[in-house]
């Protein structure tokens, strides 16, 4: 490439030379014929000059000035048609214009070199603000970097940029290929202050300092670029870096702050939620062995209570520990097939318990839906469905209806449960799946452990799949989630 670009240069400057010498020896015949005289003649010849080294520069102008000066000697001075010089009028005449073509060359082109440095300087200003205005559309710090080579290359029309980031020890770059030897060199361009170096694969490279520490080195192929230039973009890469490590180091600690404050919640909320049923099961066992004149009744009613509380303190702990199971990343999705319709019959069977005093239908399936089985995880899907029954039963009054159902879409398995309950405070709605959140404007006093939905949420995002609800104040609640739609076993041929 650069070869065929220095042939088409060189063709491009012997087409300019040719160009010069046509125009020139032009101007001379049309001069002869319109008859001009010496001053005449010697004033268009100087502004083809001018023209000239605004245009072409002060090497090609220089031609044109003495092809014009030859040309005023033999047509136009005396004696004609003759390379000599008559007297010292001519002498003179000779003298001026030479005189005036050099100084009005060399003011021309020093006139042009400031038009054309005035014009880069505005493309760089131009291209830096473009730069800036794309480091500052990016939201995730990693991505900026990993995708800086590529911006910086095709900003400043680079052929490769290699950019190194010391405190990862990590090198991105706009092409595929990275020598060995090239990160060698970046690498120790970091270990000390240092100006631009060659390194290997005709690439420029620069530190990247943040005061006085090094933040990374970046390297591009021979282009172009000024000085000023290039110290802008680098200062503007450290930026992004010292940017990016800020944001890092901030997460991290705020991740720690935040694992902190769960823990503290959990440890808060599972003692406070495993008191009240142990306080419940200590009172009805110790009237129990101490009420020796209980009825019948009573003790069963007392029977009841430990049965119920029980029931309440092993689903607490069921629960602490799939949030501990999804806290270390540990839930597993194991595809097979199956029908959803079965998977929302297995759900009810198994919340039976839970939903005694509710009205339970499944809406018949859609026409539409196949009736061929889908590849998910029953064993997680099952437990959202269990959470979501559980909560709709707790959250609604005896005698409400919970309708179940599923459909297909062209990328996707939705489920549905609904229920026609007092609803979800409009406050409570945007917070009901974050972890231990339980409502603060709900007047109902049956409430959970605040764990149930941030639970599902969590299953079905492991599922790759979402949860979300909606709710009308007096009208009931509505909760979709949905999982990828396969139908055919993963991994087998389309």
């Amino acid at each position: 490439m650069m070869k065929l670009m220095e042939g088409l240069s060189d063709s491009r400057g012997i087409i300019h030379w040719i160009m010069a010498t046509a125009m020139a020896a032009l101007t001379t015949l049309a001069l002869v014929w319109l008859g001009a005289n010496s001053t005449t003649a010697g004033v268009v010849f100087l502004a083809l000059v001018v023209w000239s080294a605004t245009q072409a520069g002060l090497t090609l102008s220089l031609y044109i000035a003495a092809l014009c000066a030859v040309f005023l000697d033999f047509f136009f001075l005396l004696p004609f048609h003759t390379f000599q010089l008559a007297g010292a009028q001519q002498w003179v005449d000779m003298f001026t214009f030479v005189t005036c073509c050099l100084v009005v060359s060399r003011v021309a082109e020093k006139a042009r070199r400031q038009t054309h440095q005035a014009e880069q300087r505005r493309k760089d200003v131009e291209r830096l603000y473009e730069l800036s205005q794309e480091l500052m559309l990016y939201e995730d710090a990693e991505g900026l970097i990993r995708d800086l080579p590529r911006l910086i290359d095709r900003i400043f029309s680079l052929d490769g940029v290699v950019l190194y980031v010391c405190d990862r020890d990590r090198f991105y770059a706009s092409t595929s290929e990275l020598p060995m030897s090239i990160q060698a060199s970046l690498r120790a361009l970091t270990q000390g202050p240092g100006a631009t170096l060659a390194i290997p694969g005709d690439l420029t490279a620069r530190p990247l300092m943040l005061g006085m520490r090094p933040v990374g080195a970046i390297a591009w192929r021979q282009a172009e670029l000024s000085h000023e230039v290039a110290t802008a973009v680098s200062a503007q890469v450290a930026i992004v870096i010292a940017r990016s490590i800020a944001i890092e180091a901030s997460a991290r600690s705020e991740a720690a702050r935040e694992g902190e404050r769960l823990r503290t919640a959990l440890t808060d909320s599972l003692t406070h939620e495993l008191r009240t049923p142990l306080t419940s099961i200590r009172a009805a066992s110790t009237t129990l062995l101490q009420s020796g004149g209980l009825d019948e009744a009573g003790r069963q009613d007392m029977v009841a209570i430990i049965d119920e509380e029980a029931a309440r303190l092993d689903s607490l702990i069921g629960e602490a520990i799939e949030m501990a199971e999804i806290d270390a990343n540990v839930v597993e999705v194991n595809l097979v097939p199956q029908h959803p319709h079965a998977l929302l019959d297995l759900a009810i069977e198994e919340s039976r318990k839970v939903l005694v005093e509710h009205r339970v239908t499944i809406a018949p399936q859609a026409p539409e839906d196949s009736d061929q089985p889908a590849w998910f995880d029953p064993h997680l899907l099952g437990r959202v469905l269990r959470h979501l029954l559980e909560n709709a039963a707790t959250h609604t009054p005896p005698g409400s209806h919970i309708t179940l159902s599923s459909r297909r879409t062209p990328s996707r398995l939705e489920f549905c449960v609904e229920d026609n309950g007092p609803g979800i405070d409009a406050l409570d709605l945007p917070l009901i799946f974050e972890k231990f959140y339980r409502g603060k404007h709900k007047t109902n006093a049956r409430k959970g452990s605040g764990m149930g939905l941030a639970i599902s949420r969590a299953i079905l995002a492991a599922h790759s799949g979402g949860i979300e609800a909606a709710s009308v104040a007096g009208k009931g609640s509505k909760f979709r989630f949905w999982v990828p739609l396969i139908e055919k076993e993963p991994g087998a041929p389309s």
